[in-house]
């Protein structure tokens, strides 16, 4: 079975760098799973929860916006803000975080809308560290 060779990066970090068999993340248009022998495409990403499949084994980040490039070769490249594994969330520092996004977003909401853009795009961020970071608790 062929495999893809994906690379996830931000501006501080390589946080990830293997051999997957699959590939899903949020884009602004809706969820995509990037399978070997996928076309080529570039599209933006959505604040949201990536998940990689390795066999019968999962793994999940947290990742902000960006974009991700699908290239000839099975090889998947992500260029996110931010990105983190799911061993690297702290469930109480991202419910803080998240309690001061929702403030700042209502201190936000009849500013003007690059403000208002901002602060809603950090609430995203925080929603997405808060879905991954549950799953961590479950397990």
């Amino acid at each position: 079975m062929s495999h893809l060779s994906l690379k996830i990066v931000t501006p501080e970090r390589l946080v990830y760098e293997a051999s997957v068999d699959s590939v899903t993340l949020m884009t602004t248009t809706g969820e995509v799973t990037i399978l070997p022998g996928h076309i080529s495409l570039v599209a933006p990403l959505k604040a949201g929860e990536m998940k990689l499949k390795m066999g019968n084994e999962e793994e999940f980040l947290a990742i902000s916006t960006g974009f991700f490039e699908v290239r000839a070769g099975n090889e998947v490249v992500v260029l996110a803000d931010t990105a983190e594994r799911l061993e690297e969330l702290e469930l109480e520092k991202i419910e803080e975080a998240k309690k001061r996004a929702e403030a700042l977003l209502a201190e936000k909401r009849f500013a003007d809308d690059r403000s208002f853009a901002d602060a809603a795009a950090s609430l995203e961020r925080e929603l997405a560290r808060y879905k991954v970071a549950q799953r961590r608790r479950r397990r």
